[in-house]
């Protein structure tokens, strides 16, 4: 298990990309994410953040704003061999920090794993009540519309 007092949370850079991608499409391969192209990763690195241990990236997570008020967690992924010393919940408050600087009121994901993000003060709601990431994200996605993933919210404040 790594020491999370020598992890470094930085945004993520160019250069990172093809790490970020190899690390989300392992998941992806274990159908438990999305993949994500190479193109996609370099048009919205700056969403990224990355956690580093002796320059290697053991995480990634991003921060998407959706709309006027409402930003996406996604794309969270700790390597397994660092995962259980709070690497993921790190990043995710990282992303939460950042949409709140930007004015975003709430924060949603989509996971499989909705007992890490209820950890986090996330609440369940309907996909339905997420109208601009189904109709913009989800329909492209192989599994729309039997969609098995949790849908959870939180409120950031103003």
């Amino acid at each position: 298990m790594r020491d999370i007092n020598t992890l470094k949370i930085r945004k993520a850079k160019i250069r990172d990309v093809k790490d970020i991608q190899k690390l989300i499409n392992e998941f992806a391969r274990r159908e438990e994410m999305i993949p994500r192209s190479i193109n996609e990763l370099y048009e919205n690195v700056r969403d990224f953040f990355i956690a580093e241990d002796n320059n290697e990236i053991i995480g990634v997570c991003a921060m998407h704003v959706l709309w006027e008020d409402l930003a996406e967690i996604r794309s969270l992924a700790v390597r397994k061999d660092s995962q259980g010393a709070g690497i993921g919940k790190k990043l995710v408050r990282k992303c939460l920090s950042d949409a709140k600087a930007l004015g975003a009121r709430r924060a949603f994901v989509l996971t499989y794993r909705p007992s890490f993000f209820r950890e986090l003060s996330f609440t369940d709601i309907d996909k339905s009540s997420l109208p601009q990431k189904i109709w913009g994200d989800c329909i492209r996605c192989p599994k729309f519309p039997e969609c098995d993933e949790y849908a959870l919210i939180l409120n950031l404040g103003k």
